[in-house]
């Protein structure tokens, strides 16, 4: 009697812990951590170059570096290197001709005007520009002969957009040295960058062409 009621508690328990719900799991008590938010990289705006004042196209100028200009002799005269730059084989040869040939027009022979010259370039330099023409308004007073003076002062009048008084002195330069190929290409910048129309401007295109076709010049400085 007692071993069958033991054997029905036993059962009995059996029971009820298969009856019993699935204890829950603990909540997970731990924080949740996000990863933290990136600003997005910042992007500069691009820099902008600051407007040109120069129209369009370039002017001959001479380089930086050239041969020391000697005694004039046949070799170094002007008619045997233009001689020379007509026949150069190529535009290396051409480019080295023309070194010397503005090595020559560059040579003043006057310890005063080479000192004002070098005020003139440093000016430029500078970016002085008025200072560069009170320079050259002097050179050219004290030795009106010396082409590369009224050359270099076309060019500052051309950069100021003065074409009038930069024409004016191309012709100077012109007259002195119907061949000066920087005085040329200043023109052709001159007659393309001018709005101005009308016989005037296309007297000076004939010239242009004809001092060109004369002269038979070959020149690398092209723009």
């Amino acid at each position: 009697m007692r071993v069958r009621f033991l054997s029905l508690a036993i059962a009995a328990l059996a029971v009820t812990g298969l009856a019993a719900p699935a204890a829950a799991a603990p909540p997970d008590l731990a924080p949740r951590i996000s990863p933290p938010e990136t600003a997005p990289p910042k992007i500069a705006p691009p820099e902008t170059a600051p407007p040109k004042i120069m129209p369009k196209g370039k002017w001959a100028t001479p380089p930086k570096k050239l041969p020391r200009a000697g005694v004039p002799d046949d070799v170094n005269s002007l008619d045997f290197l233009f001689g020379a730059l007509k026949a150069a084989p190529d535009d290396d040869t051409a480019k080295a001709v023309e070194k010397r040939i503005w090595a020559l027009w560059l040579h003043s022979k006057s310890d005063t005007t080479n000192l004002l010259m070098a005020r003139v370039q440093k000016a430029i330099e500078e970016k002085d520009i008025d200072l560069a023409l009170k320079l050259l308004n002097a050179i050219v007073t004290i030795k009106p002969g010396y082409v590369e003076a009224w050359n270099r002062r076309a060019t500052l009048y051309y950069m100021k957009h003065d074409y009038g008084r930069s024409l004016s002195d191309i012709r100077h330069v012109l007259k002195l040295e119907p061949r000066h190929f920087g005085a040329l290409t200043g023109m052709g910048l001159i007659l393309r960058t001018s709005a101005a129309t009308g016989r005037r401007w296309k007297s000076i295109a004939v010239r242009s062409r004809s001092i060109r076709g004369s002269s038979g010049c070959r020149t690398s400085s092209r723009s």
